[in-house]
């Protein structure tokens, strides 16, 4: 058995793989505990405010990694459309490997769709804003007709790809999925 983590930086991860794997209401106290070999003194040692705490530090670090290897790539303040074109090629690139060619849930989107979802509404909605507005950017900058509305479209898309990949089990769908989304922008 691997040693238990012994930061909360090191934690967050473990916990992040457990609420995928169990969702926020399934995710008790015990399984949290067994998942980062941690008891529940130093799951709280870490985490004062309990498991919501928990949830709340993992969005944080989903978005912060999203922030350093999807978001910063997309955004651009010039007119480079060979910039953008790479930022944008680079986000189809990294959400494949994130999200594991659809093996791994989205966790935002996870936390949208469930009960928990008013409890971490504004998190959830900070996260995928700023995939909409980096998106925009830069498909503003390759010159895309509704930069915005097509910026939605494609992360619809990766969502939708996620979700049938896991449904069908076949992370072939997901790829697919990427596959289309870059054809459509000839990238």
């Amino acid at each position: 058995m691997p040693k238990p983590p012994t930061s909360r930086e090191a934690v967050v991860p473990v916990l992040a793989e457990a609420f995928r794997e169990h969702g926020y209401e399934g995710a008790s106290m015990a399984i949290l505990q067994d998942a980062t070999g941690l008891g529940r003194g130093s799951l709280y040692h870490f985490f004062p405010g309990g498991k919501e705490e928990m949830a709340t530090a993992v969005l944080a670090d989903i978005r912060t990694w999203f922030d350093d290897h999807v978001f910063a790539p997309l955004r651009t303040n010039s007119t480079d459309r060979a910039q953008a074109r790479e930022g944008i090629g680079s986000m189809f690139d990294e959400v494949r490997r994130y999200y594991r060619s659809g093996r791994r849930v989205c966790l935002p989107g996870v936390f949208a769709v469930g009960r928990e979802r008013d409890r971490f509404d504004t998190a959830v909605a900070a996260y995928f804003s700023q995939w909409i507005d980096a998106l925009t950017i830069a498909l503003n900058v390759l010159g895309i007709r509704a930069p915005r509305q097509h910026a939605i479209h494609l992360i619809a898309a990766i969502q939708g790809g996620i979700t049938l990949a896991r449904a069908l089990d076949d992370p072939a769908v997901f790829d697919g999925a990427i596959a289309a989304a870059r054809t459509s922008l000839d990238l």
